[in-house]
């Protein structure tokens, strides 16, 4: 490893931040996974002080890199004439498929073996009526969820899926309003129903709505939404869908969101799409939610946990159910939490660990609020492996044995950079970022970072290479790891 050079700029960028811009030069780029050590919950600042690097010790570069291979599985077409800006590949066990979509609009599925690929529904379609609002990297077409019923012939949810954009369509009636004025666009959740699910194309009507947001500002606008895969027919869980609402600001939470059960926005909420039982009568709340008994005039018993900035992924441990959150930082901390039902995540009291302030954060003090729930791993925007921003995406517990050196770790990346890391999912740290350890690839024995690839592959079909990542990553079936960007249309897979 050779000599860093770090030059610090601000540049606003990710969710309409503020954010650390960095120039390296003479590291060696690559793409590992890195072990995990025991990590320190504390950073380094003083009570009182305000500080953009409370991670003064950097994620190691080169201990304990896990090494893998990477290989192209299939490639997804233009749209119109912009590249396809995948967002997130699901697995459809029941049909035999693998569906991706566009922020553009359309969803498209994928063979097991990656050799066939096709639109199978463009949510943007003019017959549809939905107007998806398609801008930059954070607003358009969020996410998408199968119903675990979705080839169940006969069941309630059979058929039936669910999309979650942004849309310059505002005739639906409006179920959550911001606390504030503005109106930049809403944000609906839909629900659409195929008359076959194995058939090649969507062969249903238009979309039911379930619920509208009205959103102030254009950024920070959605999030995951998705099923418990874990939860099974008869379980409490089983057939909720819960869904990820950003603080909706533009910036620091002006109108005070997260921290407010009054409101969605700043929320993971949890409802049965199949229910009525909601204030619109269009879906359930579930009587197990936490909220539901609140005496509080207003609170919202679709709550599931609240204090989120921009709750970008979130997914659940196969062995033991945890639920883990990625959840993008405003201008200093990224962080991974463990998610319970009434939890609350801290913003924008709290950004990480540490007292939230524009410009920078304060004091680290787990012990100093006891309703808190406080991030298992944390890592600042200075840190010397981040290229330019940061912005923590794609956290998931790999259980599988297909790739064996990533069994057992809780894997998660950094959107801008491609950055991919690990720690040990039986063996959680409890905050801070001296835990991280880097994933890297093996690409035709040479060492490669995601960005290396993306730009390598566009210099060859003539194009111009971008200087971000976009990174998403998603698991497929029999243990597959699929890496996914917003530049190059390529779906890549990790190999042992």
């Amino acid at each position: 490893m050779r000599k860093i050079t770090r030059t610090l700029t601000t540049t606003p960028n990710i969710g309409g931040r503020q954010t650390l811009r960095g120039t390296r030069y003479g590291l060696l780029a690559t793409i590992t996974l890195l072990a995990m050590v025991p990590g320190q919950a504390a950073g380094q600042t003083l009570p009182g002080s305000k500080t953009k690097n409370p991670f003064p010790e950097p994620i190691h570069a080169s201990e304990d890199v896990i090494h893998v291979k990477v290989a192209e599985f299939a490639t997804i077409p233009q749209v119109g004439q912009e590249a396809p800006r995948l967002n997130l590949l699901v697995d459809e066990p029941g049909t035999k498929r693998l569906f991706v979509h566009a922020m553009q609009g359309p969803i498209f599925s994928i063979s097991y073996d990656g050799r066939s690929v096709a639109e199978y529904l463009d949510v943007n379609a003019e017959k549809w009526g939905v107007q998806v609002q398609f801008s930059s990297h954070d607003r358009g077409f969020q996410s998408f969820a199968f119903h675990p019923e979705f080839n169940a012939r006969g069941k309630r949810g059979y058929g039936k899926f669910y999309t979650y954009t942004d849309t310059a369509n505002f005739a639906g009636k409006v179920d959550f309003m911001p606390n504030g004025p503005g109106h930049s666009h809403d944000t609906v959740l839909l629900e659409w129903t195929a008359k076959n699910p194995a058939e090649a194309t969507y062969d249903g009507g238009p979309p039911r709505q379930v619920f509208r947001t009205r959103k102030a500002f254009q950024i920070h606008n959605g999030g995951q939404i998705a099923f418990n895969p874990l939860a099974k027919p008869g379980s409490a869980d089983y057939g909720l869908l819960y869904v990820g609402v950003a603080d909706g600001g533009n910036g620091g939470d002006p109108f005070k969101h997260a921290q407010n059960l009054a409101f969605a926005f700043g929320k993971i909420l949890r409802i049965d799409p199949l229910g009525t039982n909601s204030a619109n009568g269009q879906y359930g709340i579930p009587s197990t939610n936490p909220f539901v008994k609140n005496v509080k005039p207003g609170t919202l018993g679709e709550i599931y946990a609240y204090g989120c900035r921009n709750p970008q992924r979130f997914s659940w441990d196969p062995k033991n159910g945890n639920m883990f959150m990625a959840d993008i930082g405003q201008e200093v901390v990224e962080k991974v939490t463990l998610v319970k039902a009434g939890a609350n995540l801290g913003w924008n009291i709290w950004e990480g660990s540490f007292t939230y302030g524009p410009g920078a954060v304060g004091v680290e003090n787990r012990a100093g609020d006891k309703e808190v729930t406080y991030p298992i791993i944390e890592y600042d925007h200075t840190d010397p492996i981040l290229q330019r921003l940061a912005a923590v995406t794609g956290v998931f517990a790999y259980r599988d044995k297909a790739i064996p050196q990533l069994t057992n770790k809780l894997i998660f990346g950094d959107n801008p950079s491609g950055e991919i890391f690990y720690v040990d999912a039986d063996n959680l740290p409890k905050g801070g970022q001296d835990s991280i350890r880097r994933v890297l690839f093996d690409d035709k024995g040479t060492t490669r970072t995601v960005l290396q690839l993306i730009q390598e592959k566009m210099q060859s079909q003539g194009k111009t290479p971008p200087t971000r990542v976009d990174l998403r990553i998603n698991l497929g079936q029999q243990g597959k790891i699929f890496i996914m960007n917003k530049f190059d249309g390529v779906i890549r897979v990790m190999l042992p």
